[in-house]
């Protein structure tokens, strides 16, 4: 193909100076280095998550723990000591449903006291928070909370009884730290878990339910027997299977049969 330059104009073009080669730059090197991202309350949370909880079977021993409370730092098994128990947890600080229940229970202490049961509530904030809020519940429930609460803002003691709700684990990542769930466990002296009542937050308990399961349970142990659909102190209550008929009434004197299955007695 012919040049489109002459040849002497291009023996001109070619005899001139090459230009400098330009240095090369890193533009990456004059950006300034971006910092590392704190890492996100809820990923640091998830980290913390146990990968298997506790299997909190009836009848399995309640997990012991240390937790400060409001009456300071205790020891749960050596709280319970001797006696019965009651744990029981609340989503949060100064929320309208938690302040009703707190209430309810400390006007129920006495009850709770004749039927040798020491209560301890838990609720997912810091110490210096549950100190305020005691003051709002003793104001709203005209009573007086005695019994400890124990401060679980890092849920150390939800996770080890299970008290969360799933949906929070779900969506933790939009959510942030899950809430403790109405959780409701009654221990025996032996630190044995004999009863668990599971709520979510938007459902107040029955305190009164509470009261009613404790004395089902004390009254199966004392007295061998078995308690019917909504039993209160004084009704009749069952005759085991296990129990012929003739050992129950050498037992429990009059027996009322209305199967052979079910029969009747006197506490």
């Amino acid at each position: 193909m012919a040049s489109i330059l002459p040849r002497a104009g291009f023996r001109a073009f070619t005899a001139l100076p090459r230009a400098a080669a330009l240095p090369r730059v890193s533009i990456a090197s004059k950006l300034p280095r971006a910092q590392p991202l704190a890492q996100p309350i809820a990923r640091r949370f998830v980290s913390n998550i146990p990968q298997e909880q506790p299997r909190l079977r009836l009848g399995s021993t309640a997990p012991n723990f240390k937790a400060q409370t409001t009456h300071g730092e205790i020891d749960f098994h050596e709280f319970i000591g001797d006696s019965w128990a009651i744990l029981f947890s609340h989503p949060a600080d100064f929320t309208p449903v938690c302040t009703t229940e707190l209430g309810a229970f400390a006007r129920l202490k006495g009850e709770f006291d004749q039927r040798g049961v020491k209560m301890i509530g838990l609720s997912a904030d810091k110490l210096d928070s549950h100190g305020e809020w005691v003051k709002d519940i003793n104001e709203v429930g005209n009573t007086n909370v005695q019994f400890p609460i124990i401060a679980d803002p890092d849920r150390k003691v939800a996770f080890l009884y299970d008290m969360i709700d799933q949906r929070d684990l779900d969506n933790i990542a939009e959510k942030g730290i899950p809430f403790t769930i109405r959780a409701v466990f009654i221990i025996d002296p032996a630190k044995k878990i004999r009863l668990t009542m599971l709520y979510p937050a938007s459902t107040g308990r029955n305190s009164a339910e509470v009261l009613r399961v404790i004395d089902a349970l004390q009254t199966a142990d004392k007295k061998g027997i078995a308690t019917p659909i909504d039993w209160t102190v004084g009704e009749d209550v069952i005759v085991p299977p296990s129990v012929s008929t003739e050992d129950a009434k050498k037992k429990f004197g009059e027996v009322r049969e209305l199967k052979p299955y079910l029969r009747y007695t006197k506490a």
